[in-house]
């Protein structure tokens, strides 16, 4: 899962960084409204975290620029702005939550992991597919009865592939969703990822389709 990031304040821009990548989240981090405003027109992002009080646009403005041109993306609100007008108006204006500041990096995870259940019909944090479940809330995967931790770089590798079960991602689609800006990654960093979650479990578990990627098999039962 790759989330954007939009928050002035230094200190709580790397406390959010470091605590997401922790869980598996790769971050994007900008600081005013105007990187903001770029960053959410490339469209490569799964959700945004924004605070209001941001330098140049505001938080309300990009949201409202934001659900005008249609982008779906999902807008969890973070700001220490716990008037009940600006509640009502950042929802109003299409933003999905509203998270008052400071707040328990858990609960921001759990409002997180309830914004994706929504947008995939779910009711529990858990994505399945045949013999596979990937448990959003304890970083756990089961395959065929064998139930274990994964690492938070395993897990987002997992959490790709098992958002969209049959679908073949290639190595630079993986990398995009796992790793942010500016990050180094090595050529075969991916690979290194499947070798390790392969030989936890079973080489099956993660298909191998030559010359093109890779997938989990969508569940036909």
């Amino acid at each position: 899962m790759r989330v954007l990031l939009i928050e002035d304040d230094p200190m709580i821009g790397q406390g959010l960084q470091r605590g997401l990548d922790d869980q598996g989240i790769s971050v994007d981090w900008v600081k005013t409204g105007r990187d903001g405003r770029t960053a959410l027109k490339q469209g490569d992002h799964s959700l945004v975290l924004l605070d209001l009080g941001i330098p140049e646009v505001s938080g309300f403005e990009l949201i409202r620029e934001t659900r005008s041109a249609l982008q779906s993306v999902p807008i969890l609100i973070i700001t220490a702005r716990d008037d009940i007008d600006d509640r009502i108006k950042g929802l109003d204006l299409g933003a999905d939550d509203y998270l008052i500041k400071p707040f328990e990096l858990r609960e921001l995870l759990a409002r997180m992991r309830a914004i994706e259940r929504r947008q995939h019909g779910q009711t529990r944090s858990l994505l399945i597919s045949g013999d596979i479940t990937l448990d959003l809330a304890t970083l756990e995967l089961e395959y065929k009865n064998i139930r274990r931790l994964l690492s938070s770089r395993e897990f987002a590798l997992m959490r790709v592939l098992m958002q969209r079960p049959g679908r073949i991602f290639s190595r630079s689609q993986i990398e995009q969703q796992i790793y942010g800006w500016g990050e180094e990654v090595e050529s075969n960093a991916v690979d290194v990822l499947i070798h390790s979650i392969r030989k936890r479990f079973d080489k099956e578990i993660i298909r191998n389709i030559r010359g093109a990627g890779w997938m989990v098999l969508k569940d036909t039962r």
